[in-house]
């Protein structure tokens, strides 16, 4: 079973926006078994949006086409999509009372023509309705080939990827088993790890493939299974998972689990009912914004100070400036000062202080570009580590972020 992903729109053309509906489209496909054919970005032309329709059903069982529907006279997704099904746009009753329930609750304010007409879906349409906006899914079917159309913004299209789509396809089509694993290791590199486990990737099972996902400071390493039989898989996955880790159990953090290290690290404190907060000097509250990207942080991240300079770090942090002036800003002595006063001052039961060099200057300390000491503070001690990131600004700032997250998990697992 294959899919094809067509986005539509100029401002993902000229790279005003990165196009993230499509990875996430692409991995809950592959979730239920279904392989990405391809993924196709086109402008909001007709012409353009005809040839890439015509094009996918030629490939791909299942299409799915986000973008171009909202109410503005340019977005002419809607009406295409009719004309390629020789089709022509009617109101539906049950959009436009979501329309109208909308905006009585949120927008409250009268509906224009624009609203209104966003309401109408071809007659050969069944709806996918859009409960956070006014532009509804659209499912059609055409040759065996399924198309589905969704808006283009990435929490509405999310939100009918899980609710309406996946359970529909579930429905309508019979998918593989699909079995994934994915181990989060530190410590090690690409290379360096491939070569320490060859051995036990050449005599993987056919049904079963290795991927490896590396990203600063960090190797993910996803088991993926696909078959009929259930039992087989997951039996053979209970025997690799545990021969993989015979290998990697020194740079082992844990399962990703389909979540990033800081959500990981979120659950763990929350089951603990335990507490964190961040003092970010050269991260300039990266970790912070990592953390309160997921939903429920508040459970279990009280807070962040980001101390950029020299006096908010004495002022606010309350970091003796004769530890500053001895050891300089960047140094051990100071990242665990700040872990320790923000650990105090927030009231917490972790603390991760960042401080360094990302560079391109060496402003006023005396540490070579990339130098990062990351400390890691907990009601009964503190600890500071120095690491060298490079001399490449970005780099260096996600990967003291990455560490950060790292050296906090492996804290919070002594418990």
């Amino acid at each position: 079973m294959q899919a094809e992903i067509i986005t539509i729109g100029d401002e993902i053309l000229i790279g005003q926006i990165v196009d993230s509906n499509s990875a996430f489209i692409a991995k809950q496909l592959n979730k239920i078994g279904v392989s990405v054919y391809q993924i196709t970005s086109v402008q909001d032309e007709r012409t353009h949006i005809l040839k890439a329709l015509t094009e996918a059903e030629s490939n791909a069982d299942i299409i799915i086409v986000t973008g171009g529907l909202g109410p503005t006279k340019d977005d002419i997704t809607k009406k295409t999509i009719a004309d390629y099904f020789n089709d022509t746009l009617k109101e539906d009753v049950s959009v436009r009372k979501n329309i109208e329930r909308l905006w009585d609750v949120f927008i409250k304010k009268p509906l224009t023509k624009v609203n209104i007409d966003q309401a109408l879906v071809p007659t050969k349409a069944e709806v996918l309705m859009n409960k956070y906006g006014s532009a509804p899914g659209m499912w059609l079917e055409k040759n065996k080939t399924v198309f589905i159309s969704l808006p283009g913004v990435p929490y509405e299209m999310k939100a009918l990827i899980d609710d309406e789509v996946i359970p529909k396809l579930r429905a309508r089509f019979k998918f593989p088993y699909i079995q994934h694993k994915t181990f989060l290791t530190y410590g090690l590199g690409e290379s360096a790890l491939a070569e320490r486990i060859e051995t036990f990737e050449n005599e993987l099972p056919e049904f079963i493939k290795l991927a490896y996902l590396p990203s600063l400071g960090r190797v993910r390493l996803r088991l993926s299974a696909k078959g009929n039989d259930r039992a087989i898989i997951e039996a053979e996955m209970k025997k690799q998972i545990q021969l993989l880790l015979s290998q990697i159990e020194d740079i082992f953090t844990g399962f990703e689990e389909d979540l990033s290290i800081e959500a990981v690290i979120g659950k763990y404190l929350t089951e603990q009912q335990k507490t964190v907060a961040t003092a970010e000097s050269c991260t300039g509250g990266l970790i912070a914004k990592r953390f309160t990207a997921n939903s429920g942080a508040s459970k279990y991240f009280k807070g962040s100070i980001v101390s950029y300079t020299k006096e908010v770090k004495m002022s606010v942090l309350n970091v003796s400036e004769a530890i500053i002036d001895k050891h300089s800003v960047v140094s051990a002595e100071v990242a665990k000062a700040m872990a320790e006063n923000v650990l105090q001052l927030l009231d917490t039961d972790f603390a991760i202080a960042t401080t360094g060099n990302a560079g391109p200057t060496k402003d006023d300390t005396d540490e070579d570009l990339g130098i990062v000491y990351i400390a890691i503070a907990t009601k009964s001690k503190v600890y500071s580590e120095k690491f060298s990131f490079g001399n490449h600004r970005v780099k260096v700032i996600n990967k003291a972020a990455n560490k950060a997250f790292e050296m906090l998990q492996k804290e919070i697992l002594k418990k």
